[in-house]
């Protein structure tokens, strides 16, 4: 229940102290966790953007949406926090003057917004969200855009997913993985995606050194994780060196670099295996 004192002018000013001081102690508990600033600041549309790899844009119109999935801004990153509490008091005349505005009925025009998934990001409007929040509202009107992605716009919570997001983009065209092998090359430290990446190239460029053919790039996809990946991780399993909480990606990784480091080759068979789990094997 929004308290309602009979003067919007003395509601908006406590209505502007009260999230500023809710901003502050936010900053203060979470500086105190030694969170990272990524996970208090509202996320940036360009750099989410650049993760996933932008391929379109579409008009979708005027609707209504949900403020809890408004997540980011467009250029104002470091005015507001995660929450759309303003981070300081430079625009509290503004703020107040919408919040006296939306206390009193007057039309509030929708806000501008980039949709990435089931996210959506503010281009015009982040007092007018600031203020929506404040009055604890749950949806509101908004011109949204739909933003097109290479990747799908899942698990981003911070910066660090998306940097794991970014060099996970870059494997994949790289190697245009499809289908049950684009879900199982999936690993937690984003460099190991440019490892990956080599590995399958590497892989690539023996396979047709010995069958003297070229093959492109979605045919060593395929063929890479039907004939060394899949196999290996099926050795790996039934040896028992994989990690309880580890990828099979990164235990592929893992125990090929661990085979390569040991024996130098590239094949796979028991003995090789048996060296590997002697020497490599990952406590569960």
């Amino acid at each position: 229940m929004v308290y309602d004192s009979g003067s919007p002018r003395v509601d908006a000013e406590s209505d502007f102290m009260k999230v500023r001081r809710h901003q502050v102690l936010s900053a203060l508990a979470a500086r105190l966790r030694n969170d990272t600033d990524d996970v208090v600041q509202s996320l940036s549309f360009d750099e989410v953007v650049e993760a996933l790899g932008r391929r379109g844009e579409s008009y979708l119109g005027t609707k209504v949406i949900p403020l809890d999935a408004i997540v980011g801004s467009v250029d104002k990153v470091r005015d507001f926090d995660r929450r759309f509490r303003p981070t300081s008091g430079r625009s509290r005349e503004r703020w107040e003057r919408l919040s006296r505005a939306s206390r009193t009925g007057e039309i509030i025009p929708p806000i501008d917004v980039y949709q990435v998934g089931g996210l959506y990001f503010v281009r015009d409007g982040h007092h007018r969200v600031s203020v929506a929040r404040s009055l604890r509202l749950t949806v509101i009107e908004a011109s949204v855009t739909a933003i097109d992605t290479f990747l799908t716009p899942v698990d981003i919570g911070a910066r660090a997913d998306l940097e794991r997001k970014f060099w996970r983009r870059l494997m994949l065209e790289r190697v245009p993985f499809t289908g049950e092998a684009r879900a199982a090359v999936a690993v937690d430290d984003p460099l190991d995606y440019g490892v990956l990446a080599e590995t399958v190239e590497a892989w690539g460029a023996r396979t047709m050194h010995a069958e003297g053919a070229y093959i492109d790039k979605a045919t060593m996809a395929s063929r890479w994780y039907a004939e060394e990946f899949k196999p290996v991780v099926d050795m790996i399993e039934d040896a028992g060196v994989r990690g309880e909480d580890e990828r099979p990606a990164a235990a592929y990784l893992r125990v090929a670099g661990e085979r390569y480091r040991l024996i130098r080759e590239h094949e796979w068979n028991a003995e090789v295996m048996d060296a590997v789990t002697r020497k490599g094997k990952k406590k569960r």
